[in-house]
């Protein structure tokens, strides 16, 4: 049988020996939340089956079931190769929805709150070495009407509408096992200092810390090495800075801008790191980065160093059949490719912490995100340390992706609907901005997109009016805050505008009803020419003012009842893409 998402998961520290434990699990509703009762963490009752990493509720699940239920159970048999078996054993979720509890062979082994971010256990001591087959069980809990829940565009009604789509629960990525030694690298963080040519590594070791334990890192560019070092390994955490900049023998490949990440040449650094005990291999990893280098000067937006206009489209990043869960790799890649066909050079991903794979395929094929928390809809102290707690750790997995070029913690004021006024939420806004920044200095802010910002980095702005309105907005920085989109302020009260570059953020939303089917969007238009003229008349208004810095189209593709996508949600253009791509071509 062919194992879903069989690609490895975690593409910025990749091991050679790993175990995917995606396909057919063991499933049960808990309406009654009975299964802690009867201990179902030790016999589970079998009878339906799941297809994992699909929520129940997608048709690639095999359920296909959009109604309420909160607590859900899975369950499979699973055996250690037999190579493994004097190694510890580590198992890994890609992402549960929202509360899980893991058990094997009913004992617990790790608790995670967290619908979007991944967690891991060494369950090496709940494994059974007699029969080789063990238990592993799976609770999960996702309160389907709690609207302070991290949950991004998931409805807390069961039926989608408007602007939110159905729910996810449960697991949504990969599930999966590796085998590790009494050490090995746990975290890797890459930051590019382009100005000096150097790459600065942070590295931390789990486990022993023999003392003969070093570290080699070798380093390559367009296959040729360029560093290769090695370092002797006392603390658990470490720094090593190297300068790649005169390493190579080829000056034309390492010297100057040419050895550069950005959208147009995706250049990327190989890494192979091996930890050593004497000369036993302890752990071996492959990784890779970027030497980019994001900054803002004098109100400019600047990619290594030189003005950058952003041309991004919404991505929500659901799928047909799917929803939060790509069908397979290649649907992840396909979205990339499609946006830089129409001239798109990135996209904002809207309220998704996406899947690693799509920021791989990012990095590689050059490609900007923002990156965004899946945000809660009302506000409340419980709420804001659900998003603090668990954008900490959003920001320490997608850290190392030259792809990603601004956070953005808060939208629309999601989760703090009376920011514009109310203390306590604009501390949270303003909360979230420096808790960010005091964990990443290398990427801009902007803690509450699309207006009533407190501090940020960036003026982002959704205005979804028509290109007359958009270019009398526009014609300077004035009278672009002075807006109010929606009925709201650009800043909240207290705060003001600073010189930060100008983005719209959002503006567009143009629904083409292809196929006459029945759905939602911010404007309307009855052909795929019109939709191409109206596309090019907003887009132009924002060509012509002299102080919008760039701009995000409101959408990749239609989701469920939305239809204001270019493409459709089977990802087929409503248009011809090159027109699209000749409009974006004029900036």
């Amino acid at each position: 049988m062919t194992i879903p998402r069989n690609e490895y998961p975690r593409p910025q520290l990749v091991r050679e020996n790993w175990l995917n434990l995606n396909g057919q699990w063991d499933f049960a509703f808990d309406d009654e939340n009975q299964g802690l009762l009867k201990q179902w963490y030790k016999d589970f009752p079998m009878g339906t089956e799941i297809k994992v990493p699909f929520a129940y509720q997608t048709e690639l699940s095999g359920i296909h079931d959009s109604s309420f239920h909160d607590v859900v159970w899975y369950h499979r048999v699973f055996s250690v190769p037999d190579e493994w078996k004097e190694k510890k054993i580590i198992l890994h979720f890609g992402a549960v929805d929202y509360r899980s509890w893991v058990y094997i062979n009913g004992e617990m082994a790790v608790f995670h709150e967290g619908g979007n971010t991944p967690f891991s256990a060494d369950i090496t001591h709940l494994l059974d070495g007699h029969s080789g087959m063990n238990d592993l069980t799976v609770r999960v809990e996702d309160p389907s009407e709690d609207v302070t829940i991290p949950r991004g565009k998931q409805y807390w009604h069961e039926k989608s509408e408007s602007i939110f789509y159905t729910r996810t629960t449960g697991i949504w990525q990969t599930v999966w096992m590796e085998p590790a030694d009494t050490s090995r690298i746990d975290t890797l963080r890459w930051t590019p200092q382009i100005d000096r040519g150097d790459i600065e590594l942070e590295f931390e070791i789990t486990g022993d810390l023999p003392e003969n334990l070093n570290l080699t890192a070798e380093i390559s560019f367009n296959n040729e090495k360029i560093v290769f070092d090695q370092t002797h390994v006392v603390n658990s955490y470490n720094k090593r800075s190297y300068n790649l900049r005169n390493r190579s023998t080829d000056r034309s490949n390492i010297h100057g801008p040419g050895w550069y990440w950005t959208p147009e040449n995706p250049n990327l650094f190989d890494v192979t790191l091996i930890l050593k005990d004497g000369e036993k291999i302890l752990d071996k990893i492959y990784s890779y980065f970027g030497m980019r280098k994001v900054s803002i000067e004098n109100g400019v937006f600047m990619l290594n160093n030189m003005p950058y206009y952003q041309k991004l489209v919404l991505d929500q990043g659901y799928f047909p059949g799917g929803l939060l869960t790509a069908p397979d790799e290649d649907a992840l890649k396909k979205d990339i490719e499609l946006a830089k066909e129409m001239g798109f050079n990135g996209a904002r991903k809207h309220q998704k912490v996406e899947d690693p794979r799509f920021l791989y395929w990012a990095d590689k094929l050059g490609f900007l995100v923002w990156g965004e928390m899946a945000n809660a809809s009302e506000y409340s102290e419980e709420a804001a340390r659900r998003l603090a707690t668990e954008w900490f750790d959003v920001v320490k997995r997608d850290y190392n992706h030259p792809s990603i070029i601004v956070w953005l913690p808060l939208n629309e004021s999601w989760g703090i609907s009376r920011v514009a006024y109310d203390k306590q939420q604009q501390a949270h806004a303003t909360s979230m901005y420096w808790q960010t920044k005091s964990i990443d200095q290398t990427r801009p802010v902007l803690s509450n997109d699309g207006w009533e910002h407190t501090i940020s980095d960036i003026c982002g702005i959704h205005n979804y009016r028509s290109a007359e309105e958009m270019e009398k907005a526009y014609t300077s920085a004035e009278n672009a805050v002075s807006t109010t989109p929606a009925d709201r302020v650009i800043y909240a009260n207290g705060f003001s505008y600073g010189g930060e570059p100008i983005l719209i953020t959002e503006y567009g939303g143009i629904a083409y009803k292809k196929d006459q089917q029945d759905g939602w969007g911010y404007s309307a238009v009855q052909t795929s020419g019109d939709l191409i003229e109206e596309y090019r008349k907003v887009t132009e208004a924002l060509f012509k003012s002299p102080v919008i810095q760039g701009f995000c189209y409101t959408q990749l593709t239609d989701v469920e009842q939305e239809i204001n996508g270019l493409l459709t949600y089977d990802r087929e253009p409503k248009c011809d893409l090159s027109k699209i791509k000749e409009i974006n071509d004029h900036k």
